[in-house]
């Protein structure tokens, strides 16, 4: 089956207006039952990418926990294809904690869940879904669970899921990697990034898989979705250009940097090392002549190093 990669945003756009889509998903990564989602608007427009490259979609998500109880928390979520991009997500996440619409009854802000998928790896981590879960400790270190959860301890910290869409494997062991098969990049078509090739039979009697591959092969055959995809590639491939020649640049002048500071340390080393031959040749009665020729330096030099 031929259906339109989800890496490309007006694609994972597309795919995420689906509210059945959007509550498969986010179950799969919160490990939790969502019951409803409702998209939220914010300041960052993704209509035009502009200096972004950035896609964020914010949700207000209806929950229930392992114990039965439902509450409301905030989703943000981020896709960026490019590394030199993710500084940005922190910009994102100020909005949310000054949004007044975020705030509880009594002041604190809803809980939250930052997810992030990377079109990129993060250094050396091989996992390919990382959580990244907050805990409250005392003054020794030891784990707090008296008195919480707590609404106002909540609002001032996250939760982060951290997806590697590269480190995806193509092994489905659980559910969460049967939804994140469709972002498996190793499943491209050899002659167009534009499409994955899927084997759809992964997925018989998943309706909920079935019904996001149906609408992805919707999006694989439409020719404006197929237009746009080119546009976004086309404006990436330039930015990855720009941001490459940036990072060869930075490096170069951080080694030339690095050399200079090594040129540095030597050269305060041979000084110290003459201000001590210095100080021996002037305690053997030697004079400033005598050991401006011995050690071939001027006099202005000896002059400066003997004091």
């Amino acid at each position: 089956m031929k259906v339109a990669n989800p890496i490309y945003d007006i694609v994972f756009k597309y795919m995420m207006e689906d509210e059945r889509i959007a509550r498969t998903i986010l179950s799969a990564l919160l490990k939790v039952e969502v019951l409803a989602v409702e998209v939220r608007p914010h300041e960052y427009s993704d209509d035009t990418h502009e200096n972004l490259s950035v896609f964020r979609i914010d949700f207000g998500a209806t929950i229930r926990s392992a114990g039965g109880n439902e509450k409301l928390i905030l989703i943000e979520l981020q896709k960026t294809w490019l590394e030199t991009e993710t500084l940005r997500f922190r910009q994102y996440l100020g909005v949310h904690y000054s949004n007044p619409k975020n705030m509880l009854a009594n002041g604190s802000a809803l809980p939250m869940v930052a997810v992030y998928l990377l079109g990129h790896k993060v250094g050396d981590i091989e996992e390919p879904v990382l959580y990244v879960n907050h805990q409250s400790l005392d003054y020794d270190g030891n784990v707090v669970t008296k008195g919480l959860p707590n609404s106002f301890v909540d609002s001032l910290t996250h939760d982060s899921i951290i997806v590697q869409i590269p480190r995806l494997h193509g092994h489905i062991n659980n559910r969460l990697d049967m939804v994140l098969s469709i972002f498996d990049q190793s499943r491209r078509d050899i002659n167009d990034n534009r499409i994955l090739s899927i084997d759809d039979s992964v997925y018989e009697r998943d309706a909920d898989m079935e019904h996001i591959l149906h609408r992805l092969t919707m999006a694989a055959a439409d020719a404006d979705m197929r237009h746009k995809m080119n546009v976004e590639e086309e404006y990436f491939s330039a930015i990855e250009k720009r941001d490459t020649e940036i990072l060869i640049r930075d490096r170069h002048i951080a080694e030339q940097k690095a050399q200079l500071s090594e040129q540095k340390a030597q050269l305060s080393e041979q000084e110290s090392m003459l201000r001590t031959t210095i100080k021996m040749l002037l305690d053997a009665g030697k004079s400033m002549e005598d050991i401006s020729s011995a050690i071939g330096k001027d006099m202005d030099t000896v002059v400066r190093l003997a004091n």
